[in-house]
């Protein structure tokens, strides 16, 4: 893993533990599919339609480019 991928991941991590209300439980339902399914949560986060997503998806997009 390089060093923008951890910043990127440190993000998630924040992002999960401040949210609260229908974001946590749309993160929730994510995490309990992806453990029933053995996908990455990392993966699957960031290719939903979850809306606290957005920022690191814009962000990781543009790492990549």
């Amino acid at each position: 893993m390089n060093h923008s991928e951890r910043e990127l991941l440190d993000k998630l991590d924040n992002l999960v533990m401040c949210a609260a209300g229908d974001e946590l439980k749309k993160i929730q339902e994510l995490d309990l599919e992806t453990q029933l399914t053995g996908k990455s949560f990392y993966d699957e986060f960031m290719n939903s339609t979850l809306l606290v997503n957005q920022s690191i998806r814009k962000e990781s997009n543009e790492k990549t480019k």
